[in-house]
């Protein structure tokens, strides 16, 4: 009888054991048994309870929506621009940089801004994101959102206008629509 080659023994065994291997994996994924069925009780008699008087119900008010100061009768978005400038200014006039801008600005940004029928502030958009000041974004965002609600551009419906922030660094700024000019 002739000896087989340890080799070709190794081989064997080794492809034995990934057999097993396998084998043990796949039995492992199996779903396990369904379980025993459970005996279930009826449930018990209705009992008769005196019904309970009704408490009173809570009718919820309509939402209260806030209506514009007053309204635009601009014909363009440009002309909007300058309704929402001044309404802004008017707002936040302790935040307005008096006189000329200095020659070095901490931001200048450009943002679009969206203002539905009733003046409310549905989107805000940067065209020129002074991104190397996040704080600033997000506090000129913030400032345009808590402004709202905006002069109703009753003769647009709504309408989407740009305005370019410039911001110092004390936290004043301008709009670029009334600005008093930079130095």
């Amino acid at each position: 009888m002739t000896e087989t080659p340890i080799s070709t023994r190794r081989h064997t065994s080794r492809k034995a054991l990934w057999t097993v291997a396998l084998a043990s994996i796949i039995a492992g994924c199996a779903a396990p048994p369904p379980p025993a069925p459970v005996a279930v009780k009826p449930p018990p008699a209705p009992v008769a309870v005196a019904p309970e008087p009704a408490a009173p119900v809570a009718i919820a008010a309509p939402p209260v929506v806030a209506t514009p100061t007053y309204v635009s009768q601009a014909n363009t978005a440009r002309d909007y621009r300058r309704d929402a400038a001044t309404h802004l200014y008017e707002r936040l006039r302790e935040r307005i940089f008096k006189g000329k801008m200095p020659p070095l600005l901490q931001a200048v940004g450009v943002l679009q801004v969206d203002i539905d029928q009733q003046g409310a502030v549905t989107d805000v958009r940067w065209m020129r994101a002074p991104q190397h000041v996040p704080a600033v974004m997000a506090e000129i965002e913030r400032t345009v959102r808590a402004a709202a609600p905006y002069p109703a551009p009753v003769r647009l419906g709504k309408v989407t206008y740009t305005e370019t922030w410039l911001w110092h660094k004390t936290g004043r700024f301008q709009l670029d629509t009334l600005s008093e000019g930079q130095l």
